[in-house]
């Protein structure tokens, strides 16, 4: 992947035109040390990172879009934990007899998955689910209100903003002429 961006620069591809993502941080800054000493400093305008920062980037440029402010809180593990906590006590759903990391964990998975509060709520068939649908509804409502997103919604707001907003998708389809993805 290095060698890909040095080479694409070197032959006259604009920094700017390239996407780097990487999973790691680690990886991305050691990329970004390796293409920088290749290229001379050509690479500091390379959009480069891991798939969360970069899309953060994005987000914090067009989550306006869908009704969050530039300066959005990112929630890690721990507050989207303490958020389920608030919103099962503000539910009076038992956390002795409904494990709140087992409900955090459904709610990601359901996110990823790409379900909706509504349509996770919708098709709940046992108690688990049912308190869960419920939960993830507050959740997403309190995460809004707070003008915050979690580590799932980084990587499916963006998606959001394309879809609902082709315009966006395009203008960053035609500055991203390369997209390079770590192995």
């Amino acid at each position: 992947l290095t060698y890909r961006a040095a080479y694409l620069i070197s032959t006259g591809v604009r920094p700017d035109s390239i996407l780097a993502l990487t999973f790691t941080n680690k990886a991305a800054n050691e990329m970004k040390g390796r293409i920088t000493s290749l290229v001379r400093g050509s690479s500091k305008s390379i959009w480069m990172g891991t798939f969360h920062s970069i899309f953060a980037r994005i987000l914090r440029t067009e989550g306006e879009q869908l009704g969050y402010g530039r300066n959005f809180t990112i929630y890690d593990t721990d507050d989207s934990l303490a958020l389920v906590k608030n919103v099962m006590n503000g539910l009076k759903i038992s956390l002795q007899q409904f494990n709140p990391q087992v409900i955090r964990s459904r709610i990601s998975s359901a996110k990823n998955q790409m379900i909706s509060a509504k349509a996770y709520n919708a098709t709940a068939m046992d108690p688990l689910a049912e308190r869960t649908g419920l939960v993830f509804e507050e959740y997403e409502k309190k995460l809004k209100a707070s003008n915050a997103m979690d580590f799932d919604d980084l990587l499916l707001k963006p998606l959001e903003v394309f879809r609902k907003h082709p315009k966006i998708l395009e203008r960053y389809q035609y500055r991203f002429r390369y997209i390079l993805v770590d192995e």
